[in-house]
């Protein structure tokens, strides 16, 4: 069995080829995939060759965890789901290239217990998933919601969804860029140098801005929190003295684990959770090339979607 996927044969490198793919297994799934999201974390470190070492890193490789199709064939205790409309963060099942995350294929093979099925009605959208379930985490695994939310781009409002969704009292959104300002709901987004207030319980960056850890800092209350939810590629500083302090706590926020992502489709299941709105650019899989320079290059881009229907 072989797949069309998206290969990174170096940086800046983005082509859509033919790979054969490992025999499913055990209980084993085989995803054809219809939508495939375009992280502007991660996946844009990858593209650009500015990725730190990372377990599994290397070219060539698949991108992609955020992709959503339909199981068309299983093995063992999987058999029963055929058929199913599912969310799968990715796979590492081909031959010749890393599956890294994995997911930017027409084609996936990934073990049932790895895939998740969707909620009625939720198809393209479901490509958000897994970044809902990393927003879900960064607030969750932290003793108190966040006041303050560091950029307004679809992290940033997934944060701001999901922390009202949650019962917590709407956070301020900073966001520098005018146009980035517009899409709230139920919160407000203001420029960070309108902002006064020096007396935040937690602020949590959702931007990966370099060199703005200070400036946070300093508008905590004492024993404040600054919590790191983006990716950063280079060392992260900051002046001692003023955390000293305000007695500051310094948080790094990883990936989902497996109950962020089942309260997260429990979120959008009961309607107290929208991913409506925040896909904005769309793009045949065979211009993958195109997508992946627009999804890192274009301000107005929240989300760049891969649609894989026209690819056999």
């Amino acid at each position: 069995m072989d797949t069309l996927a998206v290969v990174l044969d170096g940086p800046e490198q983005v082509a859509v080829r033919r790979l054969e793919l490992q025999p499913a297994g055990g209980d084993d799934v085989v995803v054809e995939v219809a939508f495939s999201g375009i992280s502007t974390g991660t996946e844009r470190l990858m593209w650009s060759g500015e990725m730190p070492p990372f377990p599994g890193m290397g070219y060539p490789l698949v991108p992609g965890y955020e992709a959503v199709g339909r199981i068309v064939e299983a093995r063992g205790k999987s058999q029963a789901r055929i058929g199913e409309t599912v969310f799968v963060p990715g796979s590492t099942g081909f031959v010749g290239a890393r599956g890294l995350f994995g997911g930017a294929a027409r084609r996936v093979v990934a073990h049932g217990s790895r895939v998740v099925a969707l909620p009625d009605g939720v198809e393209e959208t479901g490509v958000l998933i897994a970044l809902a379930a990393t927003a879900r985490h960064a607030i969750a695994s932290g003793a108190a919601p966040p006041d303050v939310i560091v950029g307004h781009g679809v992290l940033g409002r997934l944060l701001a969804r999901i922390v009202i969704a949650e019962g917590h009292p709407a956070p301020t959104v900073w966001e520098i860029d005018p146009a980035r300002r517009l899409g709230a709901q139920g919160y407000r987004v203001i420029d960070p140098a309108e902002d006064t207030r020096c007396d935040y319980r937690v602020i949590l960056d959702a931007s990966g801005a370099q060199g703005q850890l200070d400036q946070w800092i300093g508008r905590l209350a004492k024993g404040g929190e600054v919590v790191l939810a983006g990716f950063y590629h280079k060392p992260v500083q900051f002046a001692f003295a003023p955390a000293f302090m305000r007695e500051a706590r310094l948080r790094i926020a990883a990936e989902w684990a497996p109950e962020d992502l089942a309260a997260t489709i429990a979120l959008i299941r009961d309607g107290r959770l929208s991913l409506g709105g925040l896909i904005t650019h769309h793009q045949a899989a065979s211009q993958a090339e195109t997508a992946y320079r627009t999804a890192f290059s274009d301000s107005t881009c929240l989300k760049m979607v891969l649609d894989w229907s026209a690819c056999a």
